[in-house]
């Protein structure tokens, strides 16, 4: 119990603490959230990935199984979602916005801040390539999946090709592979950006989460956090021995995969008018009970 106690102290309750300051913040001030989501989406987290891509010692073997890993826990989730919904008939707009839920994890502001607080710098790292793979497929396989496919797939391919991160992956990656260092000049400004990334995303998800109107529907939420926070971290242990992850990549992507619905998910349901108000409600109430399931798995993966 002292275990669980000092987990949730010095490892949760800080990103909680920094998410209740954007709360408050919003509560009081009213700013634009759009801009700051952009300014954390095209600067901040390229340049998280790039500074951490440049500095990672990540073999490439370890990277590739990351990877596939992370799609694995995507259509498995997606898969036990789609299941659940026919079994229970739901309707095809309740169903695809359950899977949208269960698929896509809050693994940027949350997953990777989290990962560093309780892990540290290398697990962060791993970290990132989860949440990369995850980026990608919202803006793929998310867009196609909520546009109920009736949106041509190039449509999907072009949001995808326009995630600044992948080409920050691109270009890091390039560089490490021909073994050519980043200018001083260059580096010292993007890793000075990298540092605020994580601290900005966390105040972003506060202001987000403090203009959700909240109605709790027991049997929709209760299906988003059976298959998200109890079904899914459980059969991330398992993947993480069937792809032979070492200790830090194993840690750093089982709690990746445990995080609770990504905040994206609800612009996705607004776009497309997928049960907005249901997505809402799921990021909200699974961001605020995942404690409950990440501070005990937390020890589980300390032991």
């Amino acid at each position: 119990m002292h275990l669980l106690i000092q987990i949730l102290r010095d490892q949760i309750l800080p990103i909680f603490l920094a998410v209740g300051i954007g709360s408050v913040f919003w509560f009081y001030f009213r700013p634009d959230i759009k801009s700051m989501s952009r300014l954390s989406f095209y600067i901040l987290s390229p340049c998280l990935v790039y500074s951490s891509i440049t500095n990672n010692n990540l073999p490439a073997v370890e990277f590739w199984r990351i990877v596939m890993f992370s799609i694995s826990t995507v259509f498995i989730s997606g898969a036990l979602a789609w299941i659940i919904g026919n079994i229970l008939s739901l309707q095809p707009t309740i169903t695809i916005a359950l899977m949208m839920t269960c698929m896509f994890v809050n693994g940027g502001n949350y997953g990777l801040s989290l990962n560093l607080f309780a892990f540290g710098t290398e697990a962060m790292n791993r970290a990132i390539v989860y949440y990369l793979v995850n980026v990608v497929a919202v803006y793929s396989i998310g867009v196609f999946i909520a546009s109920n496919g009736i949106k041509n797939p190039k449509v999907a391919i072009n949001k995808a090709l326009k995630v600044p991160v992948i080409y920050a992956l691109l270009i890091s990656s390039t560089l490490r592979y021909i073994e050519l260092e980043t200018p001083t000049w260059i580096y010292i400004p993007i890793d000075l950006l990298a540092e605020a990334a994580i601290p900005v995303m966390l105040l972003i998800l506060g202001m987000q989460l403090a203009k959700t109107n909240l109605v709790i529907r027991w049997k929709w939420i209760s299906l988003v956090i059976v298959v998200r926070l109890i079904i899914m971290p459980i059969i991330a242990i398992f993947l993480s021995d069937i792809f032979n992850l070492s200790e830090t990549s194993r840690k750093a992507s089982i709690l990746e995969a445990s995080m609770p619905t990504a905040v994206i998910v609800t612009v996705l349901s607004l776009e497309y008018d997928l049960e907005p108000e249901l997505v809402t409600e799921a990021v909200f109430i699974t961001t605020l009970i995942s404690p409950l399931v990440l501070t005990p798995l937390i020890a589980f993966l300390q032991t």
